[in-house]
């Protein structure tokens, strides 16, 4: 259960690449990436999709990596929030069979 940051600064490291030749590829600026690294900074999920296309990550798990860093980081705090993700949980599936 790695946060987003590790994954992406991983295998930046990993394929030797510096955050300059990221930020040229991705169009995403180099101080932003570094945040992003850092988790001094949540990006958008243009900004995942494109980390996972450059890095050759599957997209997916670097979406469930992001969004599961949002959901943690809003109720790390919460004494409810095993609850809170169970009822969450319940709303989406009943939203889905009303589709």
């Amino acid at each position: 259960m790695k946060a987003l940051k590790d994954i992406i600064r991983e295998a930046r490291l990993q394929q030797g690449i510096v955050l300059r030749e990221v930020a040229s590829a991705t169009e995403i600026d180099q101080t932003i990436i570094n945040k992003f690294e850092l988790g001094e900074r949540k990006p958008s999920r243009e900004q995942v999709e494109k980390l996972a296309d450059f890095y050759g990550l599957d997209k997916d798990e670097l979406i469930i990596a992001w969004k599961s860093d949002l959901v943690y980081n809003e109720l790390k705090d919460e004494k409810l929030a095993s609850k809170i993700l169970k009822v969450a949980e319940k709303k989406i599936e009943y939203s889905k069979k009303g589709k």
